[in-house]
């Protein structure tokens, strides 16, 4: 209610609040929602004017989201639903790689200052004796069905086990091209699993996947089987779908980096300690693995994988024996060279899902030149290896921070509008005297410019 030109309420307690005045006959605005009724509906533009009318956004602001750079917009839009406009990161390249013998060029996309700089550097000292080796297991992925509600589990888990052979011909009946090249159902597994609200019966049903990331074709197949299950059990079904604990489909690389190479074996020696700590301390393995991840899901989002499920199985794997542990192991041989073993899961496709829509990632698969999702799979533990040792190396000799920083300054000297030499000019004096920050960075490219200016007109 309006009174002498306040706005009044009443609250639960019965108390009169005034709130802000406001001139008698002046209109009260209507109040934001987000509840818009069938908003993925409208076309992109109307998404867009929607958004900027409840943020209050900006011309300029408005101009930026509706840059889709090299995203067909219609493509965004069959991608997700609600898109109003596209972001872009850096696609880069790291060098220098050679994989079992074969030289790659590789695709990341990131932000993090100093990961591509720190892979290639990496990737260069890893060349002798044919590079970086990599396996990957076989694409095998794991459905899992939840069954709840039974008397008697462990009668039941027999029961689905002597059932094996039904439930895997029924799954390969949904997927027939998947059969026919290669792929398809290959076991059943069954666990009794004690939870929080009693024992539960969980089924695994174990999909070759082939080049597929797998997850349509394994949650696909889930669901058929359910039916047969429960027939089998007399227990209810709940749960049908992908683990990301991709443990049957796993990636090892491995490595020697000649001590000479690096600077000799106190620095294999510190590297080693380095990874000690990360072994006997899971809150050094959380960023101890965070640096192998850097190289990975750089990896992932240019070539359009699903990084989500990556990350999940990484850190689901580090803890699996109910201690969080680093991802790889570096030791010192016999003759004090450094080698290091990387294994983790590794879940990728180059056929499928945004792999195959997105156009930016078949550009990066080209550059690959992957011939399968295994190959993906190799080049990408191989440059997790590389991004691990890159960060032991920094971080046990000079310090992480100053490759970090250069990158940092050169950022910062960019945002503060810097352009050609300039760039340069200011990265090296805010080094040179360890001021790294936005409002120096500002200050120098001012006072540069008009010595710059000064001087052209002299």
């Amino acid at each position: 209610m309006l009174l002498g030109g306040s706005l009044l309420y009443f609250d639960a307690c019965r108390k009169i609040i005034l709130l802000s005045p406001r001139p008698l006959g002046e209109a009260i605005p209507m109040e934001r929602t987000s509840r818009i009724p069938e908003f993925y509906k409208k076309p992109i533009e109307e998404r867009r004017r929607i958004v900027a009318e409840f943020a209050g956004l900006t011309e300029e602001e408005v101009r930026l989201l509706s840059n889709f750079g090299n995203l067909d917009p219609a493509i965004a839009d069959r991608m997700i639903e609600n898109v109003i406009g596209a972001m872009s990161y850096p696609f880069a390249v790291a060098v220098n790689f050679l994989i079992n013998g074969k030289d790659y060029i590789v695709p990341m996309v990131i932000e993090e200052a100093s990961v591509v700089a720190a892979a290639s550097n990496a990737a260069r000292v890893m060349r002798r004796d044919g590079g970086i080796k990599s396996r990957a297991t076989g694409p095998l992925m794991i459905g899992q069905i939840q069954v709840i509600g039974l008397k008697a589990p462990y009668y039941a888990r027999a029961l689905v086990l002597d059932h094996k052979d039904e439930i895997i011909q029924a799954a390969n009946e949904v997927d027939p091209v998947l059969v026919k090249v290669g792929g398809g159902a290959r076991d059943v597994e069954a666990r009794v699993v004690e939870g929080p609200r009693g024992p539960m019966l969980v089924v695994h049903l174990i999909v070759d996947v082939r080049d597929a990331m797998g997850a349509n074709a394994v949650n696909t197949m889930a669901e058929k089987v359910a039916p047969i299950i429960e027939r089998i059990t007399g227990g209810k079904v709940l749960l049908r779908i992908i683990s990301n604990l991709a443990d049957k489909r796993l990636v090892r690389s491995w490595v020697k980096v000649y001590k000479e190479d690096i600077g000799g074996e106190e620095v294999v020696d510190a590297i080693v300690d380095a990874w000690a700590f990360a072994a006997a301390d899971p809150y050094r393995a959380a960023t101890h693995n965070k640096g192998i991840m850097n190289g990975v899901i750089a990896v992932a989002l240019a070539t359009a994988q699903d990084h989500r499920a990556i990350e999940a199985g990484a850190h689901a794997y580090a803890a699996r024996d109910g201690r969080y542990k680093p991802l790889s192991v570096w030791e010192k041989d016999a003759d004090g060279n450094l080698v290091g073993f990387l294994e983790m899961p590794m879940a990728v496709g180059t056929i499928g899902g945004a792999t195959r829509v997105h156009p930016v990632a078949k550009v990066a698969l080209k550059i690959l030149g992957v011939q399968s999702a295994t190959e993906l799979a190799e080049v990408m533990g191989a440059v997790g290896l590389a991004q691990n040792f890159a960060a032991l190396r920094a971080l046990a000799t000079e310090g992480i921070q100053r490759g970090h920083m250069r990158l940092h300054a050169r950022n910062l000297a960019i945002m503060a509008g810097a352009t050609g030499d300039l760039i340069d000019k200011v990265v090296e004096i805010m080094v040179s005297e360890g001021k790294i920050n936005f409002a120096y960075a500002k200050e120098l490219v001012e006072k540069l410019s008009r010595e710059g200016e000064a001087d052209r007109k002299s």
